[in-house]
């Protein structure tokens, strides 16, 4: 198993490299060149800024068994579809019996937002979230 992280915006990265470090798992850092992320212990890969030039360089990459680490739900669907676990910064994993609805719940936002309804924005991150995260991760790499 390889962690993979989609890296431009994630705010598990840290906390990630250090679990895997604990599991003795590879972590592959993907990201663009507005966000490059070095981390000891991982690798990084950073590629040219534009629309979705991360999430198919990860897609390119993914192999069955692989963990991916993405809040995007469309490279979540892509990489469930290579057969590679996915798990989002708050500990939620995607999985082939939940990914539908969240696409739905995706393109009916952005239906409001193009009829001129914002939705409020993300709260700060808590400490709750980033323990949750790091069950679930570990729950996932005990299991590998």
């Amino acid at each position: 198993m390889t962690i993979l992280i989609d890296a431009d915006g994630c705010p598990v990265v840290d906390l990630t490299v250090q679990t895997a470090a604990q599991y003795k798992v590879s972590v592959l850092i993907l990201c663009d060149t507005a966000h490059q992320l070095q981390r000891n212990g991982a690798q990084t890969m950073t590629f040219d800024k534009g629309a979705d030039s991360v999430d198919f360089a990860l897609v390119n990459r993914v192999h069955p068994g692989d963990l991916v680490i993405t809040q995007d739900y469309g490279l979540a669907s892509m990489c469930l579809a290579r057969r590679a676990r996915v798990l989002n910064q708050n500990g939620l994993e995607y999985t082939p019996e939940n990914i539908d609805g969240l696409l739905f719940r995706r393109h009916e936002n952005k239906k409001l937002l193009r009829a001129g309804k914002h939705p409020k924005g993300a709260s700060k991150r808590t400490k709750e979230q980033d323990t949750a995260y790091k069950n679930a991760l570990e729950k996932i790499l005990r299991t590998a």
